[in-house]
């Protein structure tokens, strides 16, 4: 098994970094320092507590003013890249918040994101003052550096994992699309990804602004058409029309009427088990005859039974390709009904359906029952 991300900074790790500070501010109490970060409940706290940690507890060794304690930290960040050294970004996000520090932060964030990444530190500064942050944004968005226009994008995503939420801009996204915008053909895939996942997250609050943005995007370069197809993933596996349409999936255009398939069927085997047991769903779709090429997406969907009795879908992706009219398609695909972390499993009726492009086209019936008491232990 793997070992958490929170281990990375081993007492080693500190001792190395601590080195590299006292080599460039003799004053620094390395042993001190280390003893103080690694201190009290060390070994409790989660990754982003652990970074926090050092964060603080850096700013206590350091000098005490903050354009002195940045210098320290500009004369090694050379040598202190990747995803361990979050924490140079996060000391600018608990020091550097006052106003006569703005803009020694906004530099100190600048140049520390292509070193490990301040999507994370630039949030207190968005939420304090965005219009203000936005506009430091765009200029970012026309960086010559990569990491610094990805930071323009992945800074001001409304639900960035592991980050503040934004919740101005899950109200009113209007601020960000101009720094999309910009970003929409980049020549950086790493820049794209980020463009893509703030579209992704715009639409879970305003789908539409999102399928309007993309109608006026796409088509007009290749790297943009693979922004807002990864953009709106959320809303083709919601199976939203709109969305289905703008990229080209048959059978969804308004007043089409027509079937996509001839004939559909899944089946279980077996269609009762125990929670912890597997299934082999088997499915078979006949798509109907055409002189054209369809854009088909093939889903099977659980009705998963939760702790109230009620169900709640979850879908997962067979296929998602272009054939051609009349094609067969049958495959089979094991499904364990498993207890994750994510989800929990309950005794009961669980409905399977298989899907053609949102649209239901066959159903089967598993019936899930409790785990025998040694299994479950």
């Amino acid at each position: 098994m793997a070992e958490p991300l929170k281990d990375m900074y081993h007492e080693s790790f500190l001792r190395d970094f601590g080195a590299k500070v006292k080599g460039a501010y003799s004053a620094f109490d390395d042993k001190g320092f280390v003893a103080a970060v690694v201190s009290d409940s060390w070994e409790e706290l989660k990754l982003k507590e652990r970074i926090r940690k050092i964060a603080e507890t850096l700013g206590r060794f350091l000098p005490p003013q903050y354009e002195d304690a940045l210098a320290v930290l500009y004369a090694i960040d050379e040598s202190c890249i990747g995803f361990p050294y979050l924490f140079f970004p996060d000391f600018v996000e608990v020091y550097g918040q006052e106003e006569s520090n703005w803009d020694r932060s906004m530099e100190a964030l600048e140049r520390f994101t292509s070193k490990s990444s301040a999507e994370f530190a630039v949030r207190p500064f968005l939420l304090r003052d965005p219009e203000r942050m936005m506009r430091k944004m765009e200029l970012w968005s026309r960086h010559e550096n990569e990491h610094v226009r990805r930071l323009a994008s992945e800074g001001c995503r409304p639900r960035l994992p592991w980050g503040q939420s934004l919740p101005m801009f899950k109200r009113d996204p209007a601020p960000i699309i101009p720094v999309l915008e910009t970003l929409k053909a980049d020549p950086s895939l790493y820049v794209r990804k980020s463009v893509a996942n703030n579209l992704n997250d715009v639409a879970k609050d305003h789908p539409q602004i999102v399928l309007d943005i993309v109608r006026q995007w796409i088509g007009q370069r290749a790297e943009t058409d693979w922004i807002v197809r990864h953009g709106c993933r959320n809303l083709i596996r919601q199976a939203v029309p709109e969305a289905l349409e703008l990229f080209g999936y048959a059978g969804t255009a308004e007043g089409s009427g027509q079937s996509l398939f001839a004939s559909a069927s899944i089946q279980a085997a077996p269609d009762a088990l125990r929670i912890g047991e597997s299934c082999e769903l088997a499915y078979e779709l006949v798509i109907k005859a055409s002189d054209e090429p369809v854009r088909i997406r093939i889903e099977y969907g659980v009705d998963f039974v939760k702790a109230n009795g009620k169900t709640s879908r979850k879908l997962f992706l067979l296929s998602d390709k272009t054939v051609a009219g009349g094609s067969r398609l049958a495959s089979v695909r094991t499904h364990r009904f498993a207890d994750l972390s994510t989800r929990r499993h309950y005794p009961g009726e669980h409905r399977i359906v298989l899907t053609v492009n949102g649209v239901e086209a066959a159903h089967t019936i598993v019936q899930l029952e409790q785990a025998q008491a040694n299994e479950a232990q």
